[in-house]
């Protein structure tokens, strides 16, 4: 219990930091589970997923949770992304560090034209 606790309590500190300095951006969040990688742009004020991707997807040729699988995921996103008409995002990385999969997955976002 103290554990989800904790990861809750990182979480909505990180989310409130952001939310603080973001000028209304869209919301570039992450999940990260121990098979796949998922991102998802969120308009936090209507509510409603934009653009999104995952190492699940049919378009993603690397399967599974490294960090080829999370460079794959970035630069599908980013080019959602553009399609949909969004440039400039804010990076959510929830209660994971800023490390390994996460990291590969916001550089290849980068990389691809989304600006945060």
């Amino acid at each position: 219990m103290a554990k989800t606790n904790t990861k809750l309590r990182r979480r909505g500190r990180v989310r409130k930091k952001l939310k603080s300095i973001s000028n209304n951006k869209y919301r570039l969040s992450v999940f990260r589970s121990s098979k796949h990688i998922y991102a998802q742009i969120i308009d936090d004020i209507s509510g409603k997923t934009l653009a999104s991707a995952s190492s699940v997807d049919k378009e993603n040729k690397v399967l599974g949770s490294n960090v080829a699988a999370a460079t794959t995921v970035g630069s599908l996103i980013a080019k959602r992304a553009t399609d949909a008409g969004i440039k400039d995002v804010y990076f959510d990385r929830g209660n994971y560090r800023y490390h390994g999969r996460v990291k590969a997955l916001a550089d290849s976002a980068r990389e691809s034209g989304l600006k945060f």
